[in-house]
């Protein structure tokens, strides 16, 4: 059992090692010359006007969410999709509760006004 897991572990093992080497190699090897010039923040090479004191609205953050979650219901999709047939009716109903079960959250969430931006 352990031959079967053995190249996913070492893979792991070298994926890990590599990224604490860089992590190391970078602040031991790097300049250190932080000037206040290098401190300054900018966006897309100009330098920002502000507006970094503005609290983004719950909206924004709301809609972030309910985004991930239907994305992820993406997710669940696809591999019920592609053994649709070994699965039969019970996958088939089980499906359709969760698509359900779905549909009732988005229409909770558009009634509570979630994904409109006005006040």
């Amino acid at each position: 059992m352990v031959s079967t897991y053995l190249p996913a572990f070492l893979m792991l093992a070298v994926a890990t090692l590599f990224a604490v080497a860089i992590f190391t190699l970078t602040s031991v090897l790097g300049t250190k010359h932080m000037t206040a010039e290098k401190a300054i923040p900018y966006e897309s090479g100009s330098d920002s006007d502000g507006a970094n004191h503005i609290r983004l609205s719950v909206k924004f953050y709301l809609t972030a969410i309910l985004f991930v979650v239907f994305d992820i219901e993406a997710v669940f999709l696809y591999p019920w999709a592609a053994t649709f047939r070994q699965l039969g009716w019970f996958g088939l109903m089980e499906m359709f509760a969760f698509i359900i079960s779905l549909v009732i959250t988005l229409v909770y969430a558009v009634k509570k006004g979630a994904l409109e931006w006005e006040k």
